[in-house]
């Protein structure tokens, strides 16, 4: 029974799944938009949208939160400069997902995740 589990293993182990979502969000702060599965999609957006919301808070202990997850200083500064921008007043929603189609390989769903600007 799978009562109270909030998230997805996606086939691996712990680590793995870890840097897995980790990368994804690392590519998505330093590109703007990632093209993957729909469960690694929703899996890495809470991550995305949280280090988006640290930036509300603009301390050196926030900056420290977001590099437990980044491993980068300079996504980090561009995660409290650039992407803080465009986000000004929004409280939450930062980001969408889009669906774009299959794989051809694996017939799997794809999804292309981004930023929610107006």
């Amino acid at each position: 029974m799978r009562h109270r589990v909030s998230k997805r293993k996606l086939g691996l182990r712990t680590e793995q799944r870890l840097a897995l979502l980790r990368g994804l969000v690392r590519s998505m702060i330093s590109v703007g938009s990632v093209e993957t599965t729909v469960t690694r999609a929703k899996e890495a957006q809470p991550l995305i949208e949280k280090l988006i919301t640290l930036t509300k808070t603009d301390t050196l202990h926030s900056r420290r939160m977001a590099f437990r997850t980044l491993q980068d200083e300079t996504l980090v500064r561009q995660l409290f400069t650039d992407i803080k921008a465009k986000f000004p007043d929004k409280r939450s929603g930062y980001t969408r997902i889009t669906r774009t189609g299959v794989r051809r390989g694996d017939a799997v769903t794809l999804a292309k995740i981004e930023y929610a600007e107006e």
